[in-house]
């Protein structure tokens, strides 16, 4: 039989770096220079240094760079701590169509493979994360059903195979085999999510090693199961039985899904972005304080108020206010902004925060279950005056892309909260966007890692 994976690896196998339009090709900088920023500012997030800690028990060979630490790991520990670090601020960056975050679990193992086995050009890693992206994000995007399992781990898994076996100049036949043993690997739960637990960014970290596992042993000729996709036993009969994959076959190399990814320009689950937005837009155009709101309704879709609809209260982890937005909103409005400090645990307690958040209520409407916009906010005062707002997608995204002087302070912001020095801090951001910019002209990728990697580091 015949398995939708032979697609995805044909489309892997002929592509080239002449083939990715100039869109494609910004875009592959614009991200890449976003993760490895949150990755530094995830060097200071919660259990950080506990994952760091059990991954360097594992091994003594120093192949690969942690983000913002001055510590070398071998390979697929390095692949392992960088992308938990990505994810653990919920800062990064998201393809909202396919509900995946594509990028916080495929370029560390990218990475961390360039470094050792170097030299890696910044050609061939760009094109390698676009296609880690398109494999990711398309599987991502044929799923039709809600979200059980943990899919931005799960999809980001096959998409770093899909990189990494560019890179390995891997056969036909070892690609099927890493994508069968992505397969016999691939697992995470939404309980995770369910809990507010910092189990989803271990789950990215755990796809992240496997896709490096996962190609070693492609390329020693262990062999995997090829029906990897729609087998019996495959992916989307055990983990997305809702697809539609047509669509998504016919788009590749016409469509490049990196395109397609959005900013997030708030340290929060992707689907409270809209709500702040409109939040602030209407504190801003009325020149309301916190003390004028009596209440505050956000009509939401369905997957919205599944993801962050929680109510806030005084015990909340970080990882569960992230994606509380009855929280992010009471920041919104209080502040102004909502930032990496907003989130750490003595914030957490600011009473005036939870009074306000404790007024803000959310209502499902809508019923595309995949939807997470549009979001409309009623803002009720005590005059008795009510202002709304639709807010139709959330910023950074494709229709409303973060520009780039926000992109860069979102940069130096990362790179402060996870350093000890900050002109230091200063320096290695300016020095690794500038690295960044000149991707295309870099002959060995790890001319990147050395502002991730100099003394600034807590």
């Amino acid at each position: 039989m015949s398995d939708a994976i032979r697609a995805f690896a044909r489309h892997i196998l002929q592509s080239e770096f002449e083939n990715l339009p100039a869109a494609a090709r910004g875009a592959v900088q614009s991200f890449a220079l976003d993760t490895l920023a949150v990755g530094v500012a995830g060097r200071s997030a919660p259990h950080a240094d506990a994952i760091c800690n059990a991954a360097a028990a594992g091994g003594a060979a120093e192949e690969a760079a942690v983000w913002g630490r001055a510590l070398r790991l071998p390979a697929a520990a390095a692949a392992f701590v960088n992308a938990y670090q990505a994810h653990a601020s919920e800062f990064d960056c998201i393809h909202e169509a396919a509900v995946v975050h594509p990028v916080s679990a495929t370029l560390p193992p990218l990475l961390a493979f360039a470094e050792r086995e170097g030299p890696v050009s910044g050609r061939a890693l760009a094109l390698a994360l676009a296609l880690a992206v398109d494999v990711a994000a398309g599987l991502g995007e044929a799923a039709r059903g809600g979200l059980r399992f943990f899919r931005p781990a799960n999809a980001s898994l096959f998409g770093a195979v899909a990189g990494l076996g560019k890179l390995a100049r891997l056969s036909e036949a070892q690609l099927l085999d890493g994508f069968g043993l992505a397969l016999a690997q691939v697992a995470g739960t939404m309980q995770a999510h369910e809990e507010g637990k910092p189990t989803l960014a271990f789950q990215m970290a755990c796809a992240a090693r496997a896709a490096l596992l996962a190609v070693d042993l492609a390329r020693a000729g262990f062999p995997g199961p090829h029906a990897v996709l729609e087998g019996r036993f495959g992916y989307f009969p055990l983990f997305e039985p809702q697809r539609e994959l047509q669509p998504v076959l016919e788009s590749l190399g016409r469509r490049w899904r990196i395109a397609e990814v959005s900013h997030k320009p708030w340290p929060s689950g992707r689907a409270t972005h809209a709500g702040i937005a409109g939040l602030l837009q209407l504190r801003s155009a009325h020149g309301i304080s916190p003390e004028q709101v009596q209440r505050a309704e956000i009509c939401v879709p369905p997957l919205v108020m599944q993801l962050v609809g929680r109510p806030a209260r005084a015990d909340m982890t970080p990882n569960y206010a992230r994606l509380c937005l009855p929280w992010c909103g009471a920041v919104a409005l209080l502040r102004g902004q909502v930032g990496l400090a907003d989130f750490e645990t003595g914030t957490l307690n600011d009473a005036a925060a939870l009074k306000l958040a404790q007024r803000i209520a959310l209502r499902e409407s809508g019923s595309d279950p995949e939807a997470l916009a549009p979001q409309r906010i009623a803002l009720h005062l005590n005059s008795g005056a009510v202002h709304t707002l639709n807010i139709a997608a959330a910023p950074g995204g494709p229709a409303a892309p973060l520009a780039q002087a926000a992109q860069l302070h979102k940069l130096h912001a990362c790179f402060q909260h996870g350093a000890a020095n900050s002109a230091q801090a200063r320096a290695e951001a300016g020095a690794l966007a500038q690295r960044v910019e000149a991707l295309g002209e870099i002959r060995d990728c790890r001319e990147l890692i050395a502002p991730l990697h100099a003394g600034g580091a807590k």
